[in-house]
């Protein structure tokens, strides 16, 4: 029998559709309009997806939205001012810089530099300390949309083995504190896998849930994945001009209780959740709390 398919597009139109609500109900209440500016530094063709996707998910849900457009060559000094001007800007709450950066150019440097209360993407250390203590501001969007899908197909995950594929800070470290901790969606046993682990095979078929975020296609195979497994791929890649996720999705689909599909898994999911850390930016930063 084959697995349940998450719909992460469907998902995702439910999730969009409330934040649009709050969205609304914030905007009466406040006069204020909930502000995301994104940075795109050069012209990789996935960046430039993901950033114009973005847009328009926030022009539907009534955010604003700026896309700050920075040639390959800008230095790390002139992104390092950008991001402070939008530091002190008291209308853009949320600073989103879009992933991978050209290679001149320090990450690190400058996801540390953005406001935390601004980091909507929950990149910044001072965030990242906070989930891992259980208390976050914001949860990291791949991550917190993969806990609602897992959520979604009514799996108690209390007590279930989660194998993470992959220790990156954006999916692999964020997604294990996420379910590690205590409350629905949570309180897993979590095993993080990366290139360095032995005898990977056994330990993926052990799984209860596996999360596969290790950019190599189709490299979960069926016969890596315990029968009744959840399987959430993470994975985009391209191969002969089709998009493919890490798992091997025709096969797997046949061992597994529910998978999510690559494209319309979790893409969509990281961008309602995006939304909801904007609005979440813009009442801190106006002391506008939700009750």
């Amino acid at each position: 029998m084959s697995a349940e398919i998450i719909d992460g597009k469907a998902l995702s139109a439910s999730f969009r559709e409330q934040i649009a609500q709050e969205v609304a109900q914030f905007k009466a209440e406040s006069q204020v309009v909930p502000h995301l500016t994104a940075i795109l530094v050069g012209d990789d063709p996935a960046s430039a997806v993901y950033v114009r996707n973005k847009e328009r998910a926030c022009e539907k849900a009534g955010i604003q939205s700026t896309l700050k457009r920075l040639p390959a060559e800008t230095t790390e000094a002139e992104l390092i001012d950008l991001v402070q001007q939008l530091n002190a800007d008291p209308e853009v709450h949320g600073i989103l810089v879009q992933l991978p950066l050209p290679k001149h150019i320090n990450e690190t440097a400058i996801l540390d530099i953005v406001n935390p209360l601004k980091d909507v993407d929950a990149f910044h250390p001072e965030n990242v300390g906070l989930i891992v203590q259980g208390r976050p501001r914001y949860l990291p969007c791949t991550p917190y949309g993969i806990q609602q899908m897992i959520l979604s197909t009514k799996m108690e995950t209390g007590g279930k083995h989660a194998v993470i594929l992959g220790r990156s800070e954006i999916v692999g470290k964020p997604m294990a504190m996420l379910l590690i901790q205590r409350g629905v969606g949570a309180d897993a046993t979590v095993t993080i896998c990366h290139s360095r682990t032995q005898n990977l095979k056994e330990i993926v078929r052990s799984a209860d849930i596996i999360i596969a975020a290790i950019g190599q296609p189709e490299f979960v195979t069926a016969d890596m994945v315990k029968p009744g497994a959840i399987v959430i791929d993470v994975g985009i890649n391209r191969v002969d001009g089709k998009l493919v996720g890490d798992v091997a999705f025709e096969s797997v689909k046949e061992v597994a209780s529910a998978i999510t599909p690559v494209p319309g898994g979790v893409g969509p999911m990281t961008i309602a959740m995006l939304l909801k850390n904007t609005l979440a930016a813009a009442r801190i930063l106006t002391g506008k709390l939700s009750d």
